[in-house]
């Protein structure tokens, strides 16, 4: 499976994502005095608008979000990545680990008070495989039997590897073992649709609050498709509305960190995120809230355009150029990390002694700084590929936090004997089309995780990956990743070993170049908790929150 650049699209989820640790389902209060208030309303503020409410089309973060609490698949994430029966009661997996049954829960409605059946996720799934649909998300399917004959128009939607037995049984078939499936049911992508309803509406439906079905937490309220502001109110009809404390959440768009800080502290927000100086000047403050995880921006370096990046010791002289923990700490300034790999830290963990995936996997040449040593690489590597100077445009998105980085690493690379870098800054949507076309020589680029395993990473620098914009190509590091994805996927440990080796081959051959790891910062009312972050896939739980005294 691909990974999505989720960065943009869901990533946000992960990169401004922050809170206070805590899940729970039943219990009414974590604080000591264990009351609560009367008033259980929470405001929170949101970098954008709701796009769409359509299950198959979603694909921004701020959709996936309300998405994600307003509707019930087959699981939800728990703290720490944890999967939660939602719809599922039961699951049964064979041997080969290719054919899925769920026991479906009676006990839940449509906000209509139809009840939700596993023809709903046949439709649903059906749905947003059909090519007709176009969903940009369907690629999680892929190791569903006929995902791809289905995508290409070969084989009818109806083929697809998922069917109903009665009301309350799913069956799911996949083309081959995937160790991370259940990690992708809790993804709003694999959710019900209700049929009936997606019909009624046609063309307009998800396009309003009032034209989209329910069957999750809490319904969205006073959303016309394109307002600024929205609401969430407890939903009578969910199956375990006993453990929703809320009433209503209330959400705004608030671009801006010092209007929203304002907010805050005006009490009219009970959550909001920071920017680097407001991180350093609440640093002390018992409301800062930082998370890190399930993120990494890095530089792809095209191999294909620029002669010289063929060369390994010229990618090594580049990246051992880039003080990565200066980066982090006095550039950045808001929590965010000197990373130890491509994959990040705080997304997966060995099976068997439950030690970080990037520190199993760190290669220290891979993230380190040592401007001497690459001061000598550059010569050596330059002379080996007989060129006199590395003259290269390092492309950008132009936001205010990539602008800075984008010149504190074209001052870092300048440091090194005859490397020349010029900056591109430019609109999302027109650096990612350049990316994609290989239009390039530097790219800084991001990667959210889509769920909690190192695949969702190590599987975009393979060879022909259309991720893989720099061209790095490694028959060994090929041979790794495939082999975690077959002959391994069924033996936890094996398949572990195969992507830890994987990623130290990818640091070793200096595929790409780490930069950092984004943290989230954010101020958190105090009186509100049971807020749950997970630094992959749905990264937002806001069903068990409650207010207290």
């Amino acid at each position: 499976m691909k990974g999505k650049h989720l960065g943009i699209l869901v990533g946000a989820a992960v990169v401004i994502a922050g809170g206070l640790a805590a899940c729970g389902t039943t219990s009414k209060s974590t604080n000591q005095s264990g009351q609560l208030a009367a008033k259980q309303i929470v405001n929170l503020s949101t970098k954008s608008e709701v796009t769409t409410l359509d299950v198959s089309k979603a694909a921004d973060s701020v959709s996936l979000t309300q998405l994600y609490h307003t509707q019930e698949g087959l699981y939800r994430l728990g703290k720490k990545e944890k999967l939660i029966n939602a719809m599922a009661t039961k699951t049964t997996v064979s041997k080969d680990g290719k054919r899925y049954v769920f026991k479906l829960r009676g006990n839940n409605h449509w906000n209509d008070g139809k009840p939700v059946t596993a023809k709903d996720f046949v439709y649903s799934w059906r749905r947003t495989v059909n090519p007709k649909t176009a969903s940009e998300y369907a690629y999680l399917m892929a190791g569903i039997k006929n995902y791809s004959q289905v995508q290409s128009g070969k084989l009818a939607p109806s083929q697809l590897g998922v069917k109903a037995q009665g009301t309350k049984t799913l069956v799911v078939t996949l083309s081959k073992p995937v160790a991370y499936f259940k990690l992708l049911l809790a993804f709003p992508t694999f959710f019900p649709q209700e049929q009936s309803v997606v019909e009624k509406y046609g063309s307009s439906y998800g396009h309003s609050s009032a034209q989209t079905a329910y069957d999750g937490p809490f319904v969205m309220k006073n959303w016309q498709g394109t307002n600024q502001s929205w609401k969430l109110v407890k939903n009578t009809k969910f199956w375990d509305k006993s453990a929703i404390t809320l009433k209503q959440l209330n959400f705004q768009v608030v671009a801006d960190a010092s209007t929203g800080l304002n907010l805050f502290q005006k009490k009219e927000l009970d959550a909001t995120t920071l920017d680097g100086t407001q991180v350093a000047n609440l640093k002390n403050n018992s409301e800062l809230k930082t998370f890190v995880g399930g993120t990494t921006y890095y530089m792809q370096m095209n191999q294909k355009k620029v002669k010289a990046l063929k060369n390994l010791k010229v990618r090594r002289a580049l990246s051992l150029a880039i003080d990565k923990q200066q980066l982090a700490k006095s550039v950045l300034r808001d929590g965010s990390k000197a990373p130890l790999g491509f994959v990040s830290q705080n997304l997966t963990q060995n099976p068997k002694t439950k030690k970080d995936f990037a520190t199993d996997a760190y290669v220290k040449s891979g993230v380190a700084y040592d401007l001497p040593q690459a001061k000598q690489l550059m010569k050596a590597g330059l002379k080996e590929t007989g060129t006199k100077k590395l003259t290269v445009t390092l492309m950008a998105d132009d936001t205010s936090v990539t602008k800075t980085v984008a010149q504190y690493i074209q001052a870092e690379l300048q440091k090194l004997p005859n490397v020349k870098v010029t900056i591109n800054s430019l609109p999302y949507k027109t650096r990612l089309s350049r990316s994609n076309s290989g239009n390039f020589d530097l790219v800084l680029s991001s990667w959210g995780a889509d769920f909690a395993d190192p695949i969702n990473f190590l599987s975009l620098m393979s060879t022909g990956n259309t991720n893989n914009n720099g061209g790095f190509s490694d028959a060994q590091y090929d041979r790794d990743v495939k082999k975690s994805e077959n002959q391994d996927a069924n033996n936890p440990t094996a398949r572990y070993q195969d992507l830890v080796n994987a990623e130290k081959r990818l640091m070793t051959k200096q595929g790409v170049i780490p930069l950092y790891q984004p943290a989230t910062a954010e101020m958190w009312n105090a009186k509100v908790s049971g807020y749950v972050w997970n630094p992959a896939g749905m990264s937002r739980g806001y069903q068990w929150m409650k207010v207290e005294k």
